[in-house]
């Protein structure tokens, strides 16, 4: 059943400031069957790939700032970069990743890659799908962002971006799902203070969404999870959607990843490993 359309919420409808700034966050694991939490030979050549690439990015004109994190409980990177505009994304993959992607490939395959932006043109699409990256794009939809942008103290942020497709039908479920998460964002504004970031993308070409959400800290996520917003409408989605990922960035505790394994949430945690940001931020990450 398709609920009835809502307006939106004023601190939902505002329009977002992220200009044309677009965002990857996805994973990489290893080509072959390895060890486990971060012991195998071929995670370590993982790693070691990307921080050659993460080198070359942070003097790569139009990246806004770049991450590789270390898999929790697992041989996988987390990588997350936001460009200045469409063009640098198109420039950056067109020099700095074709110089080092031979040498990845090797030792490393991607899995999915989040890519969120205001608006994703086709070229940019074409750029990372030559790539052999599997990329869900996704569109902005709705949403907030709290303490004018600022960004959060990055020792204790948890950073959450996943992605929700509808489950197949004869009738689309879409809007249904919307109107769920846009029940999500207008209940979380008061009843969440510390989840200081939150983002509705439509993917490109798919029923589903792209969810990204910031929290203050781990114990903010943990209410989300146990008596926000999460346990109040999960229920409610689950029955017209699942979700695909869960990429977690960030200092979450064991209890809440034990927690996210009874919500059945296909997560992959990542701690902050190497990072750099340029002077001044981004509206998408949080301006400094």
């Amino acid at each position: 059943m398709i609920q009835p359309k809502e307006p939106l919420a004023p601190f939902l409808a505002e329009p977002i400031k992220i200009d044309q700034e677009i965002s990857i966050t996805g994973k990489w694991i290893p080509a072959k069957k390895g060890g486990l939490f971060k012991k195998s030979a071929e995670s370590k050549e993982i790693l070691k790939q990307w921080e050659d690439i993460h080198g070359g990015a942070k003097g790569h004109e139009g990246v806004l700032s770049t991450e590789i994190n270390h898999a929790v409980g697992e041989d996988a990177v987390l990588v997350h970069h936001v460009f200045k505009d469409p063009d640098a994304l198109v420039n950056y993959f067109s020099t700095t990743a074709t110089e080092h992607f031979e040498a990845l490939t090797k030792v490393a395959r991607p899995e999915i890659h989040l890519i969120r932006g205001t608006k994703i043109p086709e070229r940019t699409r074409e750029a990372l799908l030559a790539k052999d990256v599997p990329g869900v794009f996704g569109e902005f939809l709705f949403g907030y962002v709290k303490e004018n942008y600022t960004r959060p103290d990055q020792e204790m942020v948890i950073q959450v971006t996943a992605k929700w497709s509808c489950k197949p039908d004869e009738l689309s479920h879409l809007e249904e799902l919307k109107h769920w998460w846009q029940r999500v964002g207008t209940d979380a504004y008061s009843i969440e203070e510390g989840l200081l970031r939150f983002e509705v993308y439509q993917v490109i070409g798919e029923d589903a969404l792209i969810i990204h959400e910031t929290f203050k800290n781990s114990d903010e996520l943990k209410f989300h999870l146990s008596k926000g917003t999460a346990e109040k409408y999960k229920k409610d989605i689950d029955k017209i959607a699942m979700p695909e990922c869960y990429f977690f960035r960030g200092p979450v505790s064991w209890t809440i990843r034990t927690y996210s394994k009874f919500l059945r949430l296909p997560a992959t945690y990542s701690s902050l490993g190497s990072n750099f940001t340029q002077p001044g931020g981004s509206m998408s990450d949080g301006i400094i």
